[in-house]
């Protein structure tokens, strides 16, 4: 026993089958599920803690930490091949649920160049709901031995008493605990850019390309069969500034979602919601409302800025801290890949911890999760420096 750690065996200093034997995972967003079973299902006897600010008892509806929980989203095929090596059988889980698979040669696609020539194999999504989604893998990751999930416990601080000793988590109802690691997967609200100025860290320097994306969705019930594809896909141009998305989802439903980048971001009011469908270029998406029944109101979400936190670039790093998904960095949500880098970041812990996650070894596998991150980010934020809405954009200029 030293500093409240039980180590399995020591070796030159270096802790090896003990540590972390306490994990907290901050967040219980796509990601600190993902970062949880990583950890659970490395080494029996570990425990795993998830502190999630909104109460776990909401989940049929989006969450107030996921504002975009209410627009849709897919699954795409890469991720869907992380969260099943992860946790085996959970895409049968998620259909069972309700999730439908797609085939992206399926989707009536309009490009910049036209529409796309029907009936080609591509690739395999999923397109489910978000709390849905949330739901079914909280269950599965809760089900794993060692793990707590605590719904209720916003995390307000994070402190230790040198290099070496456990942190201290502090949470809002005055609890503390202790832990090897804590791992940050509180997504784009994340504080830790504050704790760890406080802790003599830091700052790290953070890259930001934003579009001035806006998105509105409402759901529809669609009559069985009287849509020919399996949904709807209008990409926005720098052109047009404006898009559309049609998506089926549980329950027979379907989710409409207008985009708009800049002054032509689409709100929420129903009346202009229907309007913005029938402008975009092509009136696909505003016929399938016309033979639908509303379910609801439309909802907006206008967060959706590319942010990138170089944490891996710091001299400097804590031992026994981590971050991951959207609080490492988080993407344009219009090209669905936060939830797929999540995953394969996820795969990556598991993968190091079954070897032996080391205590100082964090650093090195944070520049591990920025190589993951890189190849998306230079896909998203390169489209849309395209657009004219977008500060720095070669076309930019041209809106003014």
């Amino acid at each position: 026993m030293q500093n409240g750690v039980v180590f399995a065996h020591r070796r030159n200093g270096e802790d090896l089958e003990g540590y972390p034997r306490r994990v907290v995972v901050v967040g219980a967003s796509m990601s600190g599920l993902l970062a949880a079973a990583a950890m659970a299902t490395t080494t029996n006897g570990r425990g795993v803690t998830v502190l999630e600010r909104d109460d776990e008892s909401q989940t049929s509806t989006a969450r107030r930490g996921v504002p975009q929980g209410s627009q849709p989203h897919v699954y795409l095929y890469r991720g869907l091949l992380a969260l099943e090596e992860m946790l085996p059988g959970i895409r049968d889980e998620l259909l069972h649920a309700g999730a439908v698979a797609l085939d992206t040669g399926d989707l009536a696609w309009l490009s910049e160049t036209g529409w796309a020539p029907p009936g080609r194999r591509e690739f395999e999504i999923l397109s489910i709901s978000r709390p849905l989604f949330e739901s079914v893998l909280r269950h599965r990751v809760a089900g794993l031995l060692g793990v707590v999930i605590r719904g209720g416990s916003n995390v307000e601080a994070l402190c230790r008493d040198g290099e070496l000793a456990p942190w201290s988590v502090h949470v809002a109802d005055g609890q503390v605990l202790e832990a090897d690691l804590v791992i940050d997967a509180s997504g784009r609200a994340s504080r830790l850019p504050v704790w760890l100025e406080q802790l003599g860290f830091g700052p790290a320097k953070v890259s930001e390309v934003d579009p001035q994306i806006g998105y509105a969705t409402r759901e529809y019930a669609v009559p069985p069969g009287i849509v020919v594809p399996a949904g709807v896909v209008l990409l926005r141009t720098p052109e047009t500034q404006t898009g559309g998305l049609g998506l089926p989802v549980e329950e027979g439903r379907w989710l409409i979602t207008a985009t708009g980048s800049g002054d032509r971001r689409p709100g929420r009011d129903p009346h202009e919601f229907e309007a913005f469908l029938r402008g975009l270029r092509d009136d696909a998406l505003a016929q399938v409302v016309g033979v639908s029944e509303q379910l609801g109101e439309v909802k907006i979400y206008r967060r959706t800025g590319n942010r990138r936190h170089h944490y891996e670039r710091l001299r400097r790093w804590p031992t026994g801290l981590l971050v991951i998904g959207d609080a490492l960095c988080a993407f344009n949500p219009v090209y669905g890949q936060g939830v797929t880098v999540a995953a394969c970041e996820a795969l990556l812990l598991r993968d190091v911890a079954r070897r032996g996650l080391r205590r100082g070894s964090e650093r090195r596998l944070l520049r591990r999760f920025a190589r993951v991150a890189a190849l998306p980010w230079a896909i998203a934020t390169s489209e849309d420096r395209r657009h004219p809405s977008c500060a720095g954009s070669p076309k930019a200029h041209e809106a003014l």
